[in-house]
């Protein structure tokens, strides 16, 4: 005789199904190609808008229930703890801000997406950190696992908007090197941010580094660029 739930179960069971009633074998489909998913993960095809709809419903989950959310094979579960992480965090008191972000590094071992660690480093590491020592970051940023080196880096977009921009070129630098095409395009995606608060700076970053970055990164950072420019660039004439 299977063992009586707890409410706690009953809580995150519900969570589940209230996630899986907006399901859509049509937008899976194409979320799983989107993604370029081999295989790996279970896809329900709930919109990003039902996603949030289900995360303030569920946002007082328990921890536990969030953890076993991040733990899972199905794509948009883990979103789900994302978004209720995320909605906690910009929502909660000091206390509760301090209990996420240490909650998110220490099972930031379950992120293994690219959409996972955008959706939530930006909106929870970054806010943490503003105004903090940042060597967490750079730690992460030497990382031998991709995703925590991509955590460090787009968390600085939450310093980007702040008009902080030394880290950001800081960890650039030190990923410059960095062999995974999912890096390339983070630090090219933050160096364009850095771009719409500090055009010269910037330029400087490119000046020096133009012509022995990965084109990935240079592409994205200058995507904004006049097509005249971008190809000054491109061809290491500047």
């Amino acid at each position: 005789m299977p063992a009586a739930k707890t409410p706690k179960d009953i809580v995150y069971t519900n969570a589940v199904r209230a996630l899986r009633a907006h399901a859509s074998p049509e937008r899976a489909t194409v979320y799983r190609w989107y993604f370029k998913d081999p295989g790996q993960d279970i896809f329900l095809g709930v919109s990003t808008r039902e996603m949030r709809q289900v995360a303030r419903e569920f946002r007082e989950l328990p921890m536990a229930g969030v953890r076993r959310l991040m733990r899972s094979r199905v794509h948009e579960e883990r979103s789900l703890a994302h978004a209720i992480l995320r909605w906690r965090f910009e929502k909660g008191e000091e206390a509760e801000r301090d209990k996420i972000f240490r909650f998110y590094v220490r099972n930031r071992s379950c992120i293994h997406s690219w959409d996972g660690v955008d959706d939530s480093a930006p909106y929870i590491v970054g806010p943490y950190l503003l105004d903090r020592d940042k060597s967490q970051l750079y730690e992460l940023a030497r990382s031998p696992r991709l995703w925590d080196r991509r955590i460090a880096m787009v968390s600085t977009l939450c310093f980007i908007r702040q008009g902080h921009i030394a880290d950001t070129l800081n960890l650039a630098e030190l990923l410059l090197q960095d062999e995974e095409d999912l890096i390339h395009k983070a630090c090219g995606w933050m160096l364009r941010e850095v771009g719409k608060k500090d055009l010269a700076a910037l330029k400087r970053f490119l000046r020096r580094h133009c012509n022995t970055m990965p084109r990935t990164m240079l592409r994205y950072a200058i995507e904004r660029f006049p097509e005249s420019e971008r190809q000054r660039y491109l061809k290491g004439k500047v």
